[in-house]
């Protein structure tokens, strides 16, 4: 049904009506290891022949993103997290190779609470099929991230990929800041946890995935120190999408089954996997029911 709208699209916007390619744009949302839900999500845009105009990305939906719009798909994105993250001694050795020098630089000059050098980090950890600069994407990509003093967003689209990757997905407590064009940058969910708004005018349909999450527990236990700390980031999130939601919707949001999993269960990657899957029929549904909408005429602010 989808795959015959989409052929369809082109000729039948309505009477009177010039008729539009149904392009679409996709936001991938910051959530840490929630993130690894994006996976199913490139998987159905794959199935359904969809190759977006853009894309854009936050914290993990910037890593994501990046393995999209190298031209990975969604299979070899999966057969190759699979293939670290389900191992330990995979990660281990990837750490690894990171000393000797590379570990004092990593650490700060201690093991300290929030120096991990992200940066090197993706080095050893993203696949070769990520090249080094926007300019070479097969997509064109923005990914966003916070500039620490300058109190504001900062979109990147062109220049180092690894550096402005590393700086949306540098988590505060976790990573060290970033520093770029005399910024310094960090999370890029801090300000803007999944980017749509950044796609409007770059396609027809905007999909936008939210893999933010929410505290989830027992109301008979107290959180730890660390769970109210991440806990009370995912709700401080939570708020701003709510209100660029309000403010400007785009034509299909998602927010995958993720809420149960930490922001570091990396190693737990073929459950998130497995409870996300889902998405990936809501997804094709959507787009269905989208381009249908603008068929019977209904999308006339979607320019």
């Amino acid at each position: 049904m989808v795959a015959r709208e989409l052929d369809q699209a082109n000729g039948s916007i309505g009477a009177g009506k010039t008729p539009r390619e149904p392009t679409f744009a996709v936001a991938f949302g910051g959530g840490g290891a929630r993130g690894i839900a994006h996976i199913n999500v490139i998987e159905a845009l794959d199935e359904l022949g969809i190759r977006p105009a853009a894309i854009s990305g936050s914290s993990i939906g910037a890593i994501m993103g990046a393995g999209m719009a190298a031209g990975m798909s969604g299979l070899e994105i999966r057969e190759y997290a699979v293939a670290i993250l389900s191992k330990r001694g995979e990660i281990a050795a990837r750490l690894w190779k990171l000393r000797p020098a590379s570990f004092g630089e990593m650490f700060g000059g201690g093991i300290r609470l929030g120096q991990f050098n992200i940066e090197k980090v993706l080095k050893h950890f993203l696949p070769g099929r990520i090249p080094e600069t926007f300019e070479e994407l097969a997509i064109p990509l923005s990914v966003t991230a916070t500039d620490f003093y300058g109190q504001r967003e900062v979109v990147m689209a062109e220049g180092d990929l690894y550096n402005a990757v590393a700086a949306s997905a540098a988590i505060p407590a976790l990573f060290r800041p970033v520093r770029r064009d005399d910024r310094i940058l960090i999370d890029g969910g801090i300000y803007n946890p999944v980017p749509f708004d950044h796609l409007m005018d770059k396609a027809r349909f905007v999909i936008a995935v939210d893999v933010v999450g929410g505290p989830e527990g027992d109301i008979g236990r107290s959180p730890s120190s660390i769970e109210a700390m991440f806990g009370a980031s995912q709700l401080m999130m939570q708020s701003i999408i709510a209100t660029r939601l309000r403010t400007q919707a785009p034509a299909i949001f998602l927010r995958p089954s993720v809420a149960r999993f930490g922001v570091l269960d990396f190693l737990r990657i073929q459950q998130v996997l497995e409870e996300s899957a889902g998405i990936k029929d809501e997804l094709k549904r959507a787009v269905d029911a989208a381009i249908t909408y603008a068929d019977r005429g209904g999308d006339s602010d979607a320019e």
